[in-house]
This record gives C-alpha cells, sequence and structure tokens, in this order.
C-alpha cells in the first residue's frame, strides 16, 4: 500500500480502536485486559489475508469499510 493510503487506514484503525477501548468483550488469554488497537490489526490481517500496509492500494477502500464494520460488530456483542 502506498505512504500516503498507509497513513490514511492507519489513523482510521487507531480511531476504531480509541473507539473500542473498553468494550471489548473479557478474554481468559489477556487477564490484564484486551488491547482494542491490536485487536483490529489482528482482526484486518485475518480478514484480508495479510498486514494492513502489505496489502495493495485497491483494498484500502475495503478496509475502511471493513472496519465500520468491526467497530459495529464489537459494539453490538458480537465477534
Amino acid at each position: 500500500m502506498s505512504p500516503d493510503l498507509r497513513k490514511q487506514v492507519w489513523a482510521e484503525m487507531r480511531a476504531t480502536g480509541d473507539r473500542l477501548q473498553g468494550i471489548l468483550r473479557p478474554d481468559p488469554r489477556h487477564p490484564a485486559g484486551r488491547n482494542p488497537y491490536a485487536h483490529v490489526a489482528g482482526c484486518v490481517k485475518e480478514e484480508f489475508g495479510a498486514s494492513y500496509g502489505d496489502l495493495p492500494d485497491e483494498k484500502a477502500g475495503e478496509v475502511l469499510v471493513y472496519l465500520k464494520k468491526l467497530e459495529s460488530l464489537e459494539k453490538g456483542g458480537a465477534g
């Protein structure tokens, strides 16, 4: 992904993590609490098969749409 798109996508990933702070369900693998930023990055990698920075420019829009969907699912209790 080009540097400009990478910055834009990363900014939205951080913002999504900010909005998920304190919302993620507890997990026994994370006794000190879950890191929403790592969760968002991991979900993107799982969904697209690669880290956001390794994706082609054409996927940037899809990643942004996915982030909105992910946030909605997490706030709704799914995921």
